[in-house]
């Protein structure tokens, strides 16, 4: 039994990435994007981001994953031909059914190639142990240590709660997502939650150099060191000594529990949240639910080399695939901030204001918003602003 518990460790560490736990803080530095003239790091951040290939075009790995994703990322494409956008797409499809690792190994070094990816969540069934996430491996294996999340009130929108501007900063590979669990005895399931100082601090350090170039006020770190003091409070410790580097930012910290609470009666407190893994997967979820849904925010993964950019809740919407009433603006939106990314800009603010006077002016809204329009609509209305801005612009 402890052979066979060894091996299984063994198989799941390969995509639990050993050198987040080993690699020295003095060789880290922060996400490829937004750090640029304060900070340290600013010559490797920018050697980071992939050089345009081919007459100024980027290649970017699409992973169109499962449920409502592929047909998502068939928006994206058209989008992009309608925009007029220098960026390729070197599709990998991965089988959320298959007992190999093969095409995860090949979906990773397509990204190590080209330095970006796009991607929709892929599901791997919870009843299946012994088989890896998909997502989790991707992440790991990629050092993707950082995840970003901007949950901000559309003024089209009728929600509870109006005006909230909150960037989530959730550490990306580590915690309880370590997949490292095993069966005792039967009956008995021991699961390893991973908590390192380096990792803590590369994202606590993130948070606050995020608050810094972005005249952000406050960082408060979500955490719940009252019952985890080791693991927790290791997380917690780092971010508190951190603060002191920055004391033009105010830094506070609250439990999980208080601030999912805190979340949905007074939201407007917050301003960045820096938090562990599965916390930040929880806060992200209750604040997007209380401003639009899954279907509106995107997500952005980073690391020192690569970045992936997906829907910020990471829903696959299986239930609804096919059916032509997925809200298709998460994907488009995290297919601006590859743009941005990228440099093309230009392209970016085009796709952007498309989206917004689609949501918010002519308030073309999908059924989780309330509204009876298709994915189809909302897509060929955006497309219809693409158009006049060509026309302007005699592209």
């Amino acid at each position: 039994m402890a052979a066979a518990l060894s091996t299984k460790v063994s198989t799941l560490m390969r995509y639990s990435s050993p050198q987040n736990v080993t690699r020295m803080l003095s060789q880290a530095a922060p996400a490829p994007i937004d750090l640029q003239h304060s900070n340290p790091f600013a010559k490797k951040v920018v050697e980071a981001i992939p050089m345009a290939k081919y007459g100024g075009r980027h290649t970017v790995t699409m992973l169109p994953g499962g449920g409502i994703g592929p047909e998502m990322m068939n928006y994206v494409r058209e989008v992009f031909r309608y925009a007029g956008v220098p960026v390729d797409f070197e599709v990998v499809q991965i089988d959320q059914k298959s007992e190999s690792d093969e095409d995860l190994e090949y979906a990773i070094t397509s990204i190590r190639r080209n330095g970006v990816g796009i991607k929709g969540n892929i599901e791997t069934g919870s009843a299946r142990p012994g088989v890896l996430s998909r997502n989790v491996g991707l992440r790991n294996e990629l050092d993707l240590f950082v995840n970003v999340l901007h949950a901000k009130s559309h003024p089209g929108l009728k929600t509870r709660h109006r005006d909230i501007d909150v960037f989530i900063v959730r550490q990306n590979t580590e915690g309880e997502y370590a997949m490292l669990e095993h069966e005792s005895v039967p009956g008995v399931v021991e699961s390893m939650k991973v908590i390192t100082e380096e990792n803590s601090e590369r994202v606590a350090r993130y948070a606050f150099e995020f608050a810094r170039r972005n005249g952000r006020k406050k960082v408060t770190t979500v955490h719940k060191a009252n019952i985890m003091k080791l693991s927790d409070g290791l997380f917690l410790e780092v971010s508190r000594q951190l603060a002191k580097e920055y004391p033009e930012i105010q830094h506070g910290d609250m439990i999980i529990d208080n601030t999912c609470m805190q979340l949905v009666s007074n939201p407007h407190q917050f301003d960045v949240i820096n938090t562990t893994n599965l916390y930040g997967s929880i806060v992200s979820n209750v604040i997007c639910g209380l401003i639009g849904g899954a279907g509106l925010f995107s997500g952005r993964n980073y690391g020192d080399h690569y970045a992936v950019f997906e829907p910020g809740t990471r829903n696959t919407g299986t239930a609804i695939a096919g059916k032509n009433i997925a809200n298709p603006i998460a994907m488009l939106q995290a297919s601006v901030d590859m743009l941005q990314h990228l440099g093309h800009n230009v392209h970016a603010k085009m796709i952007d204001d498309a989206i917004n006077k689609t949501i918010n002016e002519d308030r073309i809204h999908t059924p989780d918003l309330g509204g009876q329009s298709t994915s189809i609509d909302v897509v060929q209305n955006i497309i219809k602003y693409l158009q006049q801005s060509a026309k302007k612009t005699n592209w």
